[in-house]
């Protein structure tokens, strides 16, 4: 099988390994001598080369801030902490993870399109541009609050798309979503890993994807890369995604292999998306090329990879605008998926938009925000406590746990499944003509009222 430039993963390795940067002394004083440890460096992803320390100032940190995040967080170095760790609000982003889970609908476009795409290879150019193009998005630097346990997200009106997320499990932290129109069907199963190394966070997405073209019935599976977030206290964060990218068409056995470039000195290579559509006897059909943060091409290709004669680039998938220095580099879309605009009649009290303390970030109150994202994990602990005592099991609205535990490149992963009793819930809700008009936005944040956690 192709595997175009894959070669240059290893001395991106190599390169983090030694270190990309050097501190000043100056900075090796400001964290207690703590530096030297390997998992620490300093890079501009945007291509200048200003000297280490002046870099290392412009992180989101003041300096007192830095101090006491690195004494709290130098103890986890080595560590999971998806959701051992307290963080401040000041590095979060006035969003969720189920919110950030429906950020993969912006282009879903491309999933209608690969559903009407009658060429199988085409179809998987369309399927893996849509995967792409959420990480224009995933590169915000800003971290989502971690869904309380029956937490919800719910969006309508976007494209026919219904889509509605729930947070399953709290230890470990997982995830259910579902979305659907009339040309395809998502369901995805999230856990998320992570492995903190210091100034830097690898997160391994162990989880499971599944794409259902309606059409044809073709299921697609999606295997994403990696993520790396850098510099979490000294320097520009950044976020890279070195590695592969695998969807494959379980129904026919073809794929799409797309790899990742890592980013390199001074910003080299970043963005950077190549790779090839295989036939099911792993022979090249089409090879794909791009940046994740611009566009996709694609052009037919020979058994060896190159381009066809008299066959040109064409672009499938180009981002779209988005606002000129926004606080949290939002898209429109994100925007869009904050905004109760997106909620549908009687939106449920468990949904996301309804946090009081993402609420109280997203109207730039981070003292109340502060408090309330306090309020709600000890509240939460509070529930556990109380359910654990009446040896109850908290039981998901909107999705089953299957007895299918499936394996992923980071670790097995409990699947989820959709149990369309959402579907069931909003045709009630929409063909009801009694539904009072309620301020949304006055609707108590309540995700404790799923499953048998109240009953006797």
């Amino acid at each position: 099988m192709v595997s175009p430039k894959k070669e240059q993963s290893n001395g991106f390795f190599a390169a983090m390994n030694s270190g990309l940067s050097v501190f000043s002394n100056a900075m090796h004083r400001s964290v207690g001598g703590l530096l030297g440890y390997e998992g620490v460096e300093v890079i501009n992803p945007e291509g200048g080369k200003e000297d280490a320390e002046e870099e290392a100032h412009r992180g989101r940190w003041k300096q007192e801030e830095r101090d006491s995040y690195w004494r709290m967080m130098q103890k986890y170095i080595g560590s999971d902490v998806t959701s051992m760790v307290t963080l401040p609000v000041l590095i979060f982003e006035p969003m969720t993870m189920l919110q950030k889970m429906a950020e993969l609908m912006e282009y879903s476009n491309l999933l209608d399109r690969a559903d009407e795409c009658e060429d199988p290879y085409l179809r998987l150019v369309f399927a893996t541009s849509w995967a792409i193009s959420v990480y224009y998005a995933y590169q915000r630097t800003w971290k989502p609050f971690n869904p309380i346990l029956g937490e919800t997200y719910e969006m309508v009106n976007h494209s026919g798309v219904t889509f509605i997320a729930e947070q399953v499990s709290h230890h470990p932290p997982m995830s259910a979503g579902h979305a659907e129109n009339e040309h395809f069907a998502y369901d995805v199963t999230s856990k998320l890993k992570t492995k903190f190394l210091g100034n830097s966070v690898d997160v391994y997405p162990v989880g499971r994807t599944r794409v259902t073209l309606k059409r044809d019935g073709v299921v697609l599976d999606l295997v994403p890369p990696p993520t790396k977030v850098n510099n979490l206290i000294f320097g520009r964060t950044w976020v890279d995604s070195p590695g592969e990218m695998i969807m494959t068409n379980l129904t026919t056995g073809d794929k799409a292999v797309l790899y990742f470039q890592p980013c390199g000195w001074f910003g080299a290579g970043r963005y950077e998306v190549d790779g090839y559509v295989y036939n099911a006897a792993e022979e090249p059909q089409i090879l794909m090329t791009g940046k994740w943060n611009e566009s996709m091409s694609y052009q037919p290709c020979d058994m060896e990879g190159e381009p066809l004669p008299g066959t040109e680039l064409k672009e499938v998938w180009h981002i779209a605008d988005a606002p000129k220095n926004d606080k949290f580099q939002y898209t429109y879309f994100a925007h869009k998926i904050n905004s109760f605009d997106t909620a549908p009649k009687r939106l449920l009290a468990s949904d996301s938009r309804l946090r009081p303390d993402r609420y109280a970030l997203e109207k730039g109150d981070l003292s109340k925000s502060g408090a309330e994202k306090s309020r709600l994990e000890e509240r939460q602990r509070a529930e556990k406590r109380e359910r654990e005592a009446k040896h109850h099991q908290f039981t998901p609205r909107w999705f089953d746990l299957t007895e299918e535990v499936t394996p992923t490149p980071w670790g097995d992963l409990e699947v989820y499944q959709y149990n369309n009793k959402y579907n069931e819930h909003r045709a009630a809700v929409d063909s009801s003509d009694s539904i009072d008009e309620v301020d949304v936005k006055l609707i108590e944040f309540n995700p404790w009222q799923y499953g048998n956690l109240s009953a006797e």
